[in-house]
């Protein structure tokens, strides 16, 4: 039996291409019998005839390699593309750190653990870069004799 045309009648009216079209396989011999699309919309709505879903492509990969690149995956020397400086630029770096140093300066200030004079004075050693990070400033002014007392920070 030639179910072509009952097939292209099928796909016209679900809307779908031909190869889209589903035909139960206990009503073939109905469906092979209908001539008219009055049949073939009746079987439709029975559900002898229905569209097959639309294939796409699965994101479930690209989610996981997303997931791991956000825990700090994948970024080995096969991945990268352009130098050091361009992934992670060194003016970005410094505005990172000194940004920070000068937040914490202010705050010890503020809060009168450093006098204006202190402050100045780390001010501008932090601006000659003699301080790697926060810690390694703070562990400067406690071996120049500035006490932090409780737990600011």
């Amino acid at each position: 039996m030639q179910i072509t045309n009952q097939k292209r009648l099928a796909a016209r009216l679900l809307g779908c291409g031909v190869n889209r079209v589903w035909i139960h396989p206990s009503f073939v011999d109905q469906v092979a019998s209908a001539v008219q699309t009055d049949d073939i919309r009746e079987f439709i709505e029975e559900g002898w005839i229905k569209a097959k879903p639309m294939k796409g492509t699965s994101r479930v990969r690209a989610r996981a390699r997303l997931a791991q690149k956000r825990k700090g995956r994948r970024k080995g020397q096969g991945t990268r593309a352009g130098s050091a400086n361009a992934r992670n630029p060194r003016k970005n770096r410094w505005m990172r750190t000194i940004r920070s140093q000068r937040r914490t300066l202010k705050e010890l200030r503020d809060d009168e653990t450093i006098a204006p004079s202190q402050y100045r004075r780390y001010y501008l050693k932090a601006k000659g870069g003699s301080y790697r990070s926060i810690a390694h400033m703070r562990s400067q002014m406690t071996l120049e004799g500035v006490n932090f007392q409780g737990g600011d920070e």
